[in-house]
């Protein structure tokens, strides 16, 4: 075990907590979360996001690696730690503006225990300067002491993909930066020390942050592109699906695939980039129009599930609709961000009785935060439409033939169920 290096990673869900179990494994580790109950639940081996090895995290829980982790709700706990790792939540508000709260907050506290000396790094997705321009001043002014004098930053991009158990935190390369070329040296070192597959020293805080700014924003818009394929292929009776599929037999075509864009990356980061620049007076016409594409593409499904269920004469006000997955993707507890809603709240508004059926959301949360409850599904219901919004595994496996009739509409957004049994798919 390494005794000079004492981790505090702050934050402890999807992003948080796969990386404090692998730094675990040879440095002393301390995890520290607000949540109480979060913290209890780890301590009890119980993971509510499914990113954790459960192996491994009972582990370094128990020493039985060369070091271990610490998990706990007290700041006063991690004071003695001299490496902080923030990975809270960078979400947007209302207005698809940055929400920092959470990491502001997090650096507050961090410069409460912050002394002279200590490394503290980012990885939350932020734009680029927020780390130097907004986290920096509040270390300063609650700690009291100097930038690059007495402590020092870095920023190192997550790049956490919930659900994927191949790509997981050790097996994909990481972008890493630091406060000056020395530091910027230590922190590249301290990740390359968990990381197989190798980092990626990027010669400024600003560069790392753009760069994991513009991976998202890359996604987006060329998801933005085949959705607005779909818009159009549907009016032409076209099946997207098919179309990708004749067009992916030449060696270069990116064969992305339409769909809802939601989550806490693809469908979020965006708008931090495109806030960033619009401060510096440059309106991004390609990444805000692409944005504008994906987030109407919930409506658009909604909409087309109404006029196929017309055109079977069905009676629209209180027709009943099954949304499988509520997710923001396959196989994979987190429903924030999701896109699902959108379909959701059309629906609803046109007086159409919707139930919403996941088995791997958690249906607190759901209820919390989007104000319904899931359902568990009822083999004598019978439904006017059903709508695979999420590819779940279970999904492929469910008896599609037991909740319809002869009129009722089948729609695939993920052109994931068989193809027979669908009346119409993105």
């Amino acid at each position: 075990m390494d005794q000079d290096k004492q981790i505090a990673v702050i934050g402890l869900g999807y992003v948080g907590l796969p990386l404090a179990i692998a730094f675990a494994k040879k440095y002393a580790v301390k995890g520290f979360d607000i949540n109480e109950s979060r913290v209890a639940a780890l301590q009890q081996l119980e993971d509510g996001t499914h990113e954790a090895n459960l192996t491994d995290l009972n582990a370094v829980l128990k020493g039985k690696v060369n070091s271990g982790l610490y998990l706990t709700s007290n700041l006063a706990d991690i004071s003695t730690c001299n490496i902080y790792i923030v990975t809270v939540p960078t979400p947007i508000d209302h207005l698809k503006q940055p929400d920092l709260k959470p990491l502001l907050e997090a650096s507050k506290m961090i410069g409460i225990v912050l002394k002279k000396g200590d490394v503290v790094i980012y990885e939350s997705t932020v734009y680029p300067g927020c780390t130097e321009e907004d986290c920096v001043p509040v270390l300063e002014k609650i700690s009291g002491l100097k930038y690059n004098v007495d402590f020092f930053c870095g920023y190192s991009p997550e790049r956490i993909n919930p659900g994927d158990k191949v790509n997981t935190l050790t097996k994909i390369k990481k972008v890493t930066s630091g406060s000056t070329p020395e530091i910027a040296i230590k922190i590249d070192q301290l990740y390359n020390s968990i990381i197989t597959a190798g980092t990626h020293l990027a010669p400024s805080i600003k560069v790392a942050e753009a760069s994991k700014a513009i991976e998202n924003a890359q996604r987006d818009v060329n998801i933005s592109f085949v959705n607005e394929l779909a818009l159009i292929f549907d009016r032409m009776a076209i099946d997207t699906t098919d179309v990708l599929a004749a067009a992916s037999t030449k060696w270069n075509f990116l064969n992305y695939k339409p769909g809802l864009v939601g989550g806490h990356c693809i469908g979020v980061d965006p708008y931090y980039l495109a806030h960033k620049s619009e401060a510096l007076g440059y309106k991004p016409e390609v990444i805000l129009s692409g944005r504008r594409v994906n987030d109407n593409m919930g409506m658009f499904v909604a909409n087309k599930v109404i006029k196929m269920l017309i055109a079977k004469d069905k009676m629209i006000n209180g027709a009943k609709v099954l949304i499988l997955g509520f997710a923001f993707k396959e196989n994979c507890p987190d429903t924030r961000n999701t896109r699902v809603i959108d379909i959701y709240k059309e629906l609803k508004s046109f007086s159409l009785a919707v139930d919403v059926y996941d088995p791997w959301a958690n249906a607190a949360e759901v209820k919390a935060d989007y104000g319904f409850e899931l359902i568990q599904l009822n083999k004598s219901e019978i439904y006017d439409a059903i709508i695979l919004a999420v590819a779940h595994q279970e999904f492929l496996d469910l008896d599609y033939l037991q909740y319809k009739n002869n009129g009722t509409v089948i729609f695939d957004t993920k052109s994931f169920i068989n193809r027979d049994l669908v009346n119409a798919r993105l």
